[in-house]
């Protein structure tokens, strides 16, 4: 018999996305396409045969939060997210996102000055991302990206940093509020962009998003400075096409951020607008939002709202890693953010601000803010209802890479304990020669402030740590995303490139329902598969007979012993000329299929991935999309 299928797995465990059990049985693909699956299918047929007895088959999963809008221009195969099974990633998240190209005809530079600090990502990887931008129309964005040579498909968003910086310019984006030709330009365009196929519209409203370039590095990015109003006039052009609106809350106000999502209710506004924010986090310092975030998810989808309102949810402790004072989790507090407005590159400003007099008492008067008993601040920190994600517990914050050897994977405090130590005459406290040295260097009668400010002013950036912020412990974890008020999925990819390392989350989530059993496998399947693209409507994430054949195989035995935390390494990517911190599932995803080529394997990345066309640019809502992979009209869902 003639060869009819290009691969046949044979004898896989099944999760098929829809959320039931298992099912062993082999699947045959074809022309991109799933062609056939069942019991016994002949081997004489295929190409290539691959034996799957023991492992789980599944549709590619979905990343619903990524910022891969700049290094899909440089680097497409996007190999860091599609190397751990993930063949769908979401960008344009948060408001920034190139569907205007590089907008540098308004005198600026908006990718670099909005994305640098938000994203963290270097600026001279954004100037090189936007001097390939030459694109001027949202369409031909789409045009444009289902081109390249893409590993992932990829579902992009028109972002409102931008969508404002397209109509006003920047400078009026980030000054007033748009005058009613302007905003009906920027429901126009919208409008347009939801026609095209763009699956959403992305906004955000956390209150320590900031500017890069000057002189705007102490002005928030252009989205921050859009009223009710206007979020009610383009949220209603995302309804009427039943799209997604993706954003953040204003966390420093919860009516604020309650009022914004009830525009999801059906009952207000006559018909349900689909909205996913960011994010389901138990934060550390504050567990009243997370709380407060579940109740908002039950009350808005209640039967009375008719809202449909999910919280992205992350499959891992929120564990950030910081380059000395440079973090994501310093904009959000005041006389840190003042150490962010520099560049990377500028450090010896920054150690002059560290080492002025008034810079110093600015920040020991945070630190040291709700330590004196029996005062407002006091209680909020004991109840654990302080303004930031930011610990301000030695205890809570290790050493990565530290100047002493010996300081790597201690805790700040331990640290801090033994220069008590040295400093009241036992000089055998340090370890080494170094240590010794260090510790001699440190001013006489050092409290917690005056340490942390000398390690900041002697070795900035040499200097790296972490800590976990939010999702304190695995069984929180367990417990968010086991929540069907959730969405899976989440995991910055693409930005954050030194301090954070998510590419595996879902691989994490799936992890975490092995525990349970077979049933909840096939839940979590279908919560990082079908359902995601469903809500984005995006023709992905099925195993139908006839579907885009987008394929992982997963070891379930590798994946069971996978310590994800223990395997974060930090490697030096040609793309960012930078290091970057990444996960490294070695034997848990066998095999990784994408529009039915193998991107994959278990040697690593194939000779298609990066070189050829696998992925494709998802449209939704039956526009005209870009088709990749010889698979056609797949690109839209109908």
């Amino acid at each position: 018999m003639s060869t009819t299928w290009d691969l046949l797995f044979k004898g896989a465990r099944v999760y098929d996305g829809a959320g039931g059990a298992s099912v062993v049985e082999d699947v045959a693909i074809a022309g991109g396409r799933v062609a056939a699956r069942g019991a016994d299918l002949p081997e004489d047929r295929a190409a290539r045969v691959l034996d799957a007895r023991g492992l789980w088959l599944m549709p590619g999963l979905v990343d619903v939060h990524t910022h891969y809008d700049l290094e899909v221009e440089l680097a497409p195969a996007l190999s860091e997210s599609l190397r751990h099974g993930t063949t769908t990633v979401v960008m344009s998240n948060c408001s920034l996102g190139l569907a205007f190209g590089n907008q540098r005809h308004t005198g600026s530079d908006p990718i670099v000055d909005c994305f640098a600090r938000v994203e963290n990502i270097p600026k001279p990887v954004l100037a090189a991302a936007g001097d390939v931008a030459t694109w001027t129309r949202s369409s031909e964005y789409l045009e444009h990206l289902g081109g390249l040579a893409l590993g992932p498909n990829v579902v992009t968003m028109i972002p409102h940093s931008m969508l404002r910086i397209e109509v006003m310019g920047l400078e009026a984006a980030i000054t007033r509020d748009p005058t009613p030709s302007e905003l009906e330009r920027m429901c126009d365009l919208l409008e347009q962009g939801m026609r095209e196929g763009y699956a959403g519209f992305s906004t955000d409203a956390l209150p320590f998003h900031y500017l890069a370039n000057d002189p705007n590095r102490k002005i928030k990015i252009p989205t921050q400075h859009a009223g009710y109003a206007e979020l009610k006039a383009l949220t209603a052009v995302v309804r009427r096409h039943d799209r997604v609106w993706q954003t953040t809350p204003p966390k420093d106000n919860p009516l604020a951020s309650f009022r914004n999502f009830l525009l999801s209710s059906g009952r207000l506004h006559g018909r349900p607008l689909k909205v996913t924010a960011v994010a389901a986090l138990d934060v550390v310092p504050n567990r009243m939002l997370f709380r407060l975030g579940r109740l908002v998810a039950t009350i808005i989808n209640s039967s009375f709202f008719r809202g449909r309102f999910h919280l992205q949810a992350l499959a891992a402790r929120f564990k950030v890693w910081s380059d000395g004072p440079i973090t994501p989790l310093a904009e959000e507090v005041p006389v840190l953010r003042e150490l962010n407005e520099f560049d990377l590159e500028q450090r010896a400003e920054r150690t002059a601000l560290v080492a002025d007099a008034g810079w110093q008492r600015r920040f020991r008067a945070w630190w040291t803010e709700g330590r004196t008993p029996f005062t407002i601040a006091w209680l909020r920190r004991l109840i654990r209802y302080e303004d930031t994600q930011f610990t301000r517990q030695l205890a809570d914050m290790v050493f990565d890479q530290a100047p002493v050897p010996q300081w790597t994977d201690e805790t700040f405090e331990e640290v801090y304990s033994r220069l008590l130590a040295f400093q009241g005459g036992d000089a055998g406290v340090a370890r080494s020669d170094v240590e010794r040295d260090v510790l001699a260097a440190f001013p006489a009668g050092a409290d917690e402030a005056g340490f942390l400010i000398h390690l900041l002013q002697t070795f900035d950036t040499d200097l790296t740590w972490w800590c976990v912020s939010a999702n304190e412990d695995e069984a929180t974890v367990k417990r968010i995303l086991m929540d069907e008020r959730f969405l899976p999925g989440f995991s910055d990819a693409g930005a954050h490139i030194t301090n954070m390392a998510f590419y595996d989350a879902n691989l994490r989530a799936l992890r975490h329902a092995q525990a349970d059993g077979d049933a909840a496998v096939g839940r979590m399947v279908h919560r990082l598969t079908a359902q995601p693209c469903d809500l984005f409507g995006v023709d992905a994430g099925s195993l139908a007979e006839g579907a885009t054949a987008d394929v992982v195989v997963v070891d379930p035995t590798a994946l069971r012993a996978y310590e994800s935390e223990a395997h974060v390494q930090r490697v030096h990517r040609e793309v960012f000329d930078h290091a970057q911190l990444v996960n490294r599932s070695d034997g848990v995803v066998r095999w990784v299929v994408v529009g039915g080529r193998m991107a994959w394997d278990e040697q690593g990345a194939t000779a298609a991935l990066g070189r050829d066309r696998l992925g494709r640019c998802l449209t939704a809502g039956g526009a005209g999309g870009a088709v990749a992979s010889g698979v056609p009209d797949l690109a839209v869902a109908k």
